[in-house]
């Protein structure tokens, strides 16, 4: 057992130093990013915030919204062959640049992954996700599936450390995604007291990442636009939303009816709800790691990218920075006891 003694940091713990700036106007500044990847020849560009790949958020229909805007939406495991298939053929000729098709690591999770890339060749970016990526044999998983798909960009994660984010970048992946407990209805902290503060893990593992010419995907802990500044100005290349895209049309999702208001139903991807929906019940031998929690009907995503967007433009235009890749060099986070004043509150 070891103790360290550093204090490890969220995004409620920091806020961002104002710099003086030259620009004018928030149209000044320009979200868009282009990486070339690591193992993968593909160049990816666009806005790098992607809608995780919860059933409840991580749809078809959300999938079209945001490439409207260039944003990317990793869909999540659990469609159909005939479904993929089916949406490639009623979708714009460019959606597999703004999509990732996502996989688990059993044997089963590898064979629905094969078929749905023979049948739709198209794919370019494979998500594959487990909620702890610290085992030997996910490592051995990312290494087979770059092997079998050596064109294809492959994300891989979660993990919070940068040992574990070379490791995965070393075994074929792209892009490593970073996170481990901080989403709104993760309960991972609560039931294994493990976890890391997710503005420190963007740190540590961005560091580590970059220096091998790697990407980090910060995924979770993000509830307003304001800490998906954060992210970015922390290091981190692009930033996964999931409750922040839940309660839409475009997301997933049972609608329910109280007291004239419309709810819409979010849970965590190993919730009893998932597992029930999904893997016929919560196994004897783990827990429940997830909640469910009924969001308010926010309506079109549409309006709630242009929230986020405008937010992050504002954001560059305090420190400077006329473009989002220039935001990390120009943040200078300093430490808080308090973010909001909340007098009045909704």
């Amino acid at each position: 057992m070891r103790i360290e003694y550093d204090i490890k940091l969220g995004f409620k713990d920091v806020m961002i130093r104002p710099k003086r700036s030259t620009l004018k106007s928030r149209k000044e500044v320009s979200l868009k990013r282009e990486f070339k990847f690591m193992h993968s020849s593909t160049t990816w560009s666009g806005i790098p915030i992607i809608a995780a790949n919860m059933d409840t958020v991580g749809t078809f229909e959300m999938a079209k919204a945001l490439s409207k805007e260039k944003l990317f939406t990793t869909i999540h495991k659990h469609y159909t062959t005939e479904e993929w298939t089916q949406f490639f053929k009623n979708s714009k000729s460019d959606i597999e640049n703004y999509i990732a098709v996502s996989t688990g690591i059993g044997k089963q999770d590898a064979l629905r992954l094969s078929e749905n890339i023979r049948a739709n060749p198209k794919l370019k970016y494979i998500c594959i996700d487990v909620a702890n990526g610290y085992s030997e044999y996910f490592a051995d998983f990312v290494k087979r599936t770059r092997d079998t798909y050596p064109e294809k960009v492959i994300i891989a994660g979660n993990v919070v450390t940068g040992e574990m984010v070379e490791e995965l970048l070393l075994s074929g992946a792209d892009i490593v995604k970073v996170g481990i407990g901080p989403g709104s209805v993760c309960t991972t902290r609560v039931k294994t007291g493990v976890g890391y503060p997710q503005l420190s893990a963007i740190i540590e593992c961005a560091d580590a990442a970059h220096g091998l010419g790697g990407q980090i995907i910060s995924d979770g802990g993000c509830t307003t636009p304001g800490d998906v500044a954060k992210a970015f100005g922390a290091g981190a290349d692009f930033v996964m939303l999931g409750g922040m895209f839940a309660g839409h049309d475009e997301s997933g999702g049972e609608t329910i009816e109280k007291n004239g208001k419309t709810f819409k139903k979010f849970y965590g991807m190993s919730s009893a709800t998932a597992m029930d929906k999904h893997s016929g019940g919560v196994a004897d031998y783990r827990a429940s790691e997830g909640k469910t929690v009924e969001v308010p009907y926010r309506g079109n995503v549409a309006d709630t990218v242009k929230d986020i967007l405008g937010g992050l433009r504002s954001t560059c235009t305090y420190v400077g920075a006329s473009r989002l890749k220039e935001l990390t060099k120009r943040t200078t986070f300093i430490r808080v006891a308090e973010q909001e004043n909340k007098v009045y509150t909704k």
